[in-house]
């Protein structure tokens, strides 16, 4: 066969394995499905396995709402939404000769004064379209009245940075790969068939002037011999760069052909290839039953009502899962009380420590370059969702403007872990006659989402609880960016990570997920309070005591004063307070952020990858509300420079007292790798929590019912041996 030929067919393989294993798959799939009609190509085609009685079980089937009308203001854009604005785009004159690449086309949501003053029965806001399009080697953002059937905003190239990569970027990034005789060259001398070869294309961050007036794309390829882990295998050593406008390869770096490439040896992770017995004893099954039903409902597909909370809930291509209008009923008058306009998952910051020339680039910043909502998977009933999950569909966009439905990417569920709400029990002895208990079960609502951004999953959950704590947790799983490496035991000077198996480094590195938190207690005018807890001496020698701690409150007026960084040794508490708002013994109302483990980045200030995520440089930030200032590396990511990022913001020092601002958390892991793991690592998990502090006048769950045994069917086990 000649050589052309070979490497057609190594093209064809690679793009096949490529969609295949790589999480952007699925929207290569639906985008087939919408634009033919037919069922999809047998080269998809998955066996039946047993694992897939799994997913056959029976779910919280709800209607899908992309066809209806939208009925709230928030709502997501409608399939007919969609198409339309595509058509207006079609025919706007700037491109007419050729339809843009659509990289973003979502809600751009009204102002914020006409979401908060609208109600049932008003006719909604005007229907527009936000577009981010990529057309002549230029970022092109539109504003598309859907009501007026126009375009009526048009910015070019607002700043340094691309908009997110598309399929069709892969595509061109791995032609140019393998067309290129030098790569094929050193695929062949390392001894890979190119039946096997699976190439991948991590981000390229930003690092100098070399890089200005050109998007480029790194490859790094893989074997997929003997494993469907192929990020368990990598071809070390070999990285391509690609101008992905030009089409063409203008770099090799070819370092490292002697370091072989891991072995596949226990790295199927699926369960229908497990031949072994399991290595524990096996769990029976458990299951939290509901005989009547789920206790939340969920009104014209994304209004969420459950005991004393009421949300707005959807899917976002770039933040995942969003959460608007947060509001709790109280529990004395009734009313609905404000506690959050808006929250979500602002961008995710991934730097690995690996500063090899095949390795240093890499610094992931997933939400503005991949997608959150984008690279979601749809969920699996069961075991990423329990019984009588209520599952809800992402609608997106194609690079073509083309809408596609995400099925099941998000589920909301009832969750009961045995937890206690609250308890209090006396004895006897004090004077009662009976012995007090007195205890309620912990009930809680959660909206769950899990994106697969390559190699790592993300689980995000939006934890809502009757007490009124909002609960956000982050869980990481998913497999290792790993190394292949000449050792086969730990040299601690030589590697950046420890081996976790023969020729296989776990690299270590950072997740840094800053979250987007628009509180507005009781509405929007906020003010911030830095409570801090101070260490005093005695003054008095009537007591032996020598020190005591006390809270000294300080209303933070500009925003370098509310850039703060956690500390052990000097802790303090972080409020949002209504100051118009008082309970009745004189407290402002309020809620206060409570971090729980957490991690800081190490890294230089003026390291490449810290300046473009500098909002990583505290753990807490607030900022005056501004609908432009809602992602915190920059509207646009990919090869920024970090000119537009929440530091950046921040710098302004604008004033923050009593004015309508936003909380910035970010979440931290430092991961050191182990062989635990290996080839799926367990996933670990932090959180925050977003408390009610003087909210309410009292326990706004005191009146909470309690179980009783006929409340539940009884289930026993007849033998506990």
């Amino acid at each position: 066969m000649e050589s052309s030929s070979i490497f057609r067919l190594a093209f064809i393989l690679s793009i096949v394995i490529f969609l295949l294993t790589h999480s952007w798959f699925h929207l290569y799939k639906t985008s087939l499905f919408l634009s033919s009609k037919t069922n999809f190509p047998p080269t998809f085609k998955t066996r039946k396995t047993k694992f897939d009685s799994v997913l056959e079980t029976p779910i919280f089937k709800v209607k899908n709402t992309f066809n209806s009308s939208p009925s709230y203001p928030l709502d997501p854009l409608t399939i007919q939404e969609i198409n339309k604005a595509q058509i207006i785009i079609s025919s706007y004159k700037p491109f007419l000769g050729s339809f843009p690449s659509i990289r973003s086309l979502s809600l751009d949501e009204p102002e914020k004064i006409q979401i908060l003053n609208w109600k049932y029965g008003d006719p909604l806001p005007p229907r527009r379209a936000f577009v981010i399009a990529w057309a002549n080697s230029q970022v092109h953002l539109l504003i598309v009245d859907l009501n007026l059937g126009q375009v009526i905003s048009h910015v070019q190239n607002p700043g340094s940075g691309y908009p997110p990569i598309s399929i069709d970027d892969v595509r061109v990034a791995i032609r140019a790969t393998l067309s290129n005789e030098e790569f094929n060259k050193s695929i062949v001398a390392r001894g890979v068939n190119f039946s096997d070869l699976v190439c991948t294309t991590p981000s390229s961050g930003w690092f100098g002037p070399e890089e200005e007036g050109k998007r480029i794309m790194k490859v790094r390829c893989y074997s997929s011999q003997g494993t469907p882990s192929f990020y368990m295998r990598p071809i070390e050593g070999l990285i391509v760069t690609v101008d992905i406008d030009k089409g063409e390869v203008i770099k090799i770096l070819d370092t490292s052909p002697k370091i072989p490439i891991p072995n596949g040896e226990n790295t199927d992770y699926r369960y229908m290839s497990q031949d072994k017995p399991p290595e524990m004893k096996p769990l029976n099954p458990i299951s939290i039953e509901q005989p009547k039903g789920p206790s939340f409902t969920i009104e014209n597909g994304h209004n969420v009502k459950w005991a004393n909370w009421d949300f707005h809930l959807k899917a976002d291509q770039r933040a995942g899962i969003i959460i608007s209008r947060a509001r709790i009923r109280d529990s004395e008058t009734g009313e609905p009380r404000s506690v959050m306009y808006k929250g979500f998952a602002s961008e995710l910051f991934v730097p690995y420590m690996d500063i090899d020339e095949n390795w240093y680039f890499r610094s992931y910043m997933d939400a503005g370059e991949f997608g959150l909502g984008a690279t979601a998977m749809s969920l699996v009933p069961l075991n990423d969702c329990p019984r009588y999950s209520y599952f809800m569909n992402g609608l997106f966009v194609t690079a073509d403007g083309k809408p596609f439905v995400q099925p099941n990417i998000i589920c909301v569920f009832e969750r009961y872990a045995g937890h206690i709400s609250w308890r209090h029990s006396d004895l006897p002895i004090h004077g009662f006659e009976e012995r007090i208990r007195e205890s309620r079960p912990k009930v809680t609502l959660v909206a769950r989402m899990a994106a697969s951004v390559g190699n790592y999953d993300y689980i995000f959950d939006w934890e809502f609880q009757t007490d009124g704590l909002i609960r956000v947790t982050v869980g990481l799983s998913g497999m290792l960016m790993v190394k292949g490496t000449l050792q086969n035991s730990t040299n601690e000077d030589d590697i950046f990570g420890p081996l976790v198996s023969e020729n296989v480094i776990g690299v270590a590195h950072d997740h840094f997920i800053t979250f987007h938190l628009d509180m507005d207690i009781d509405g929007p005018i906020n003010s911030f309070v830095k409570v801090d807890l101070v260490k005093e001496e005695n003054p008095s020698a009537k007591t032996p005591r020598k020190s005591y701690w006390k809270a000294k409150r300080k209303v933070i007026e500009k925003e370098k004063d509310a850039q703060i960084k956690l500390k052990l040794y000097e802790p303090s508490e972080f409020h949002f307070i209504n100051p118009l708002r008082k309970s009745r013994i004189g407290n402002p109302t309020g809620y206060k952020i409570v971090p729980k483990g957490n991690a800081a980045s190490l890294l230089d200030l003026d390291d490449p990858p810290q300046i473009r995520s500098a909002f990583t440089n505290n753990q807490v930030w607030v900022t005056p509300y501004n609908k432009s200032e809602q992602w915190a590396g920059g509207l646009l990511v990919y090869q920024s420079k970090g000119e537009d990022t929440l530091a950046v913001w921040s710098n302004r020092n604008r004033e923050i007292k009593e004015k309508d601002i936003v909380l910035w958390y970010t979440l931290g892991f430092h991961h050191v790798p182990c062989q635990e793991d290996f080839p799926v690592m367990p996933t670990v998990t932090s959180s925050f929590d977003l408390k009610p502090l003087n909210f309410f006048e009292r326990n706004p769950i005191l009146r909470a019912r309690p179980n009783f045994d006929k409340d539940l069917p009884v289930c026993r086990s007849t033998d506990l041996n």
